[in-house]
């Protein structure tokens, strides 16, 4: 029996791919599935443009919810055993979401996340996995590295909310996504809640999508992330790791503040911490959620994270190489600590 999949879309913006991304989940192969794609103010005409098929049910909440309100929202409309979050403008392998669907039945698996591919690189990595920096930090993993290096499968930090699937049990059961996050790390918050539980988060090389991809420095995103940033490490980490790393996080909040004001979005890294101390009775609240449900501890989660940046997607001067090197023989030693 193939299995039953609800994919989960999004469409904001003008959308230029939503028709190839929407084209391209209606020919997966062997899975039954229904394409939820939320509308959260797509200003062009490709919604409207797509294919009349009963496969496809369009959501319009009225107002733009985020990628987490809106990805929340088509899971609670959702009916198939496993979800499978594809964005609009990636474009599935035809094998991707049954691929993802048989990974995810077995249970010792949280996340099953495809290997993402630069849409107008053929060949070339966009995310094969995401890590986790020691300092919070996320980025794509692999970026720009031939596919053929991937293994075919392997466990990372956190797989990319570009094309992943989870079963719906888990989904409810860890509830989702944090709505405050709107967009970015929410994938990284969901996998990592895995790992918290035992639960295997893994990338498979069978399973591809080739994404539009553009980097954006917009002053939105970065105030999106690095005040999300804040909010995974002050709700995901226990007490005891957050007391050891708290002098290189405290010394990464000057340097990245000192970054941000360099780079003209000094604003909305202020607004970041302006949200974070408006809002600390939810992050109490959450945290006490998220460590409530937890099950293995910080130091037996520790070798998921890296110490490393990786050249081609947090590019540093010649003239930081030796902090660097101080990171990861503070890392070393604060690893001993967690023990």
């Amino acid at each position: 029996m193939n299995p039953r999949a609800s994919v989960l879309m999004l469409a904001y913006g003008a959308e230029p791919y939503l028709g190839e991304a929407v084209a391209a989940v209606l020919a997966s192969r062997d899975v039954e599935l229904e394409l939820l794609l939320v509308d959260n103010g797509c200003t062009s005409d490709a919604v409207e443009r797509l294919p009349a098929d009963a496969r496809v049910r369009v959501l319009r909440p009225g107002t733009n919810l985020g990628f987490t309100g809106g990805v929340d929202l088509a899971a609670r409309e959702a009916v198939g055993d496993v979800l499978v979050l594809v964005n609009s403008d990636a474009v599935v392998d035809a094998t991707c979401v049954a691929v993802l669907c048989l990974e995810v039945e077995d249970e010792r698996i949280g996340v099953a996340g495809a290997t993402v591919l630069l849409a107008d690189q053929p060949g070339v990595v966009n995310s094969a996995g995401n890590p986790l920096h020691v300092l919070g930090l996320s980025w794509a993993g692999w970026m720009g590295r031939p596919v053929d290096e991937v293994p075919a499968r392997r466990t990372v930090a956190s797989a990319s909310g570009a094309t992943l699937a989870v079963r719906r049990s888990l989904w409810n059961e860890l509830g989702g996504f944090p709505e405050p996050y709107f967009a970015y790390l929410e994938d990284l918050e969901l996998s990592w809640r895995c790992h918290q539980r035992g639960l295997d988060v893994v990338v498979l090389r069978e399973a591809t999508s080739s994404h539009y991809y553009e980097f954006s420095r917009s002053p939105l995103k970065m105030y999106l992330v690095e005040r999300n940033r804040l909010l995974v490490l002050a709700t995901c980490h226990e007490a005891r790791t957050l007391a050891v790393l708290a002098p290189v996080l405290i010394a990464f909040e000057l340097a990245i503040t000192v970054v941000a004001v360099a780079q003209g979005w000094g604003g909305q890294k202020v607004r970041g911490w302006g949200w974070v101390l408006r809002h600390l009775r939810w992050l109490r609240e959450r945290r006490a959620l998220v460590q409530a449900g937890r099950t293995v501890p910080d130091r037996d989660l520790a070798a998921l994270l890296t110490d490393r940046f990786e050249p081609a997607q947090t590019p540093l001067p010649r003239s930081a190489a030796p902090l660097e090197g101080l990171l990861r023989a503070y890392w070393r030693l604060a690893r001993r600590l967690l023990r």
